[in-house]
């Protein structure tokens, strides 16, 4: 079996910025209610704890998880297969430095970019992680929109479901608002140097090969045609028409794969039993488009119900995990609010 290329020093270096972090919960909870040693391994409740944030592409997954980890001791695994690559920042959308607001993060831009990085490999460095965060007696947060990487970790280890109890946040956004913002997010990434990272990887032959690593990433393939023209010599209104077919096809793509990724969470919460907690981030989203307060809307109907989620998920000894029906995790009341950030 082929194994993607992985540097595990990578991980640990980005756990040693481990931020100074105060536990913000509801009145009497405390970090030693949550955290206790037993046989030298951290035991949360009776199983460790794990909380996976999922949502279709732009829906702000990446945010919801920085969000939480500015409210708990927690560290974040990136669970989207092309930001796992090194290289292609902006195409990829990966978080910045700044946006990570110190909290370390794994398995973000740490993978030889030629190499296939599969869902088997996945499993194994998202459980070494989740296991080294545990040890630091820190909350796993997993975040990306790589559903396939998830169902392959929850569902096909049957290890992982003994040892961990899941909390699912579903962050989700209507459609066609969704569908509008991805627009608008292809837009700033052409500004932001979208052509320019493509341009440096291009290989300038008719049948370039873009099925293997991070050339899969949506906005390599669809600038083949473009960049080719460029080498080729095409006259500037060719190329004109060129780069926005180009434009065109990475919205159209980037809209069907967040369809395709809704497909995926429906029915992964129908497998499920509805274990996943929905958080509807429409109206933070319209706020925004209007030129209205969205990080205030964000807070209420996203944020500060994913934190009382989180806060009773980590004392309440009878949590959801797939495939359990038993039990219901409620929300609490709001609580502090969390820091904002760019929306992925």
């Amino acid at each position: 079996m082929h194994t993607a290329p992985f540097s595990m020093s990578a991980c640990q270096q980005v756990a040693q910025i481990q931020p100074t972090v105060r536990f913000q919960g509801p009145a009497g909870l405390s970090i030693d209610r949550i955290y206790s040693r037993n046989k030298d391994k951290v035991v949360i409740g009776n199983k460790d704890k794990v909380v996976i944030v999922m949502g279709a592409t732009g829906t702000g997954k990446s945010r919801l998880a920085i969000d939480l980890a500015l409210n708990y001791p927690a560290e974040i695994i990136n669970s989207d297969k092309m930001q796992v690559y090194k290289g292609l920042d902006t195409i990829t959308n990966k978080v910045t430095e700044e946006e990570c607001k110190g909290v370390p993060h794994h398995l973000l831009g740490i993978v030889d970019p030629d190499s296939n990085f599969t869902a088997n490999d996945f499993k194994r460095h998202a459980s070494l992680a989740i296991k080294s965060i545990l040890k630091r007696d820190r909350l796993p947060i997993i975040a990306g929109g790589s559903n396939s990487y998830i169902e392959a970790l929850v569902d096909e280890q049957v290890e992982f479901r003994r040892r961990y109890e899941c909390c699912f946040l579903w962050v989700d956004v209507a459609p066609r608002v969704l569908n509008s913002f991805v627009s608008e997010r292809v837009d700033r990434m052409v500004e932001m140097g979208l052509v320019d990272e493509v341009r440096r990887m291009f290989y300038p032959t008719a049948e370039a090969d873009y099925t293997t690593g991070i050339k899969k990433a949506i906005g390599v393939p669809e600038m083949h045609e473009y960049l080719l023209g460029e080498v080729c010599g095409n006259d500037e209104e060719t190329q004109e028409v060129l780069f926005h077919e180009a434009i065109s096809n990475i919205k159209k793509n980037t809209c069907t794969l967040a369809h395709h990724q809704l497909q995926k969470i429906e029915r992964l919460n129908s497998k499920w039993k509805g274990s996943m907690h929905r958080l509807n981030a429409t109206e933070a989203f319209l706020n925004r488009r209007r030129g209205r307060d969205g990080d205030r809307v964000w807070e209420k109907h996203v944020a500060r119900p994913a934190t009382g989620i989180i806060s009773r998920f980590l004392v309440d000894p009878i949590t959801i995990r797939p495939h359990d029906t038993t039990a219901s995790v409620p929300s609490l009341p709001a609580l502090m609010p969390a820091g904002a950030t760019s929306t992925r």
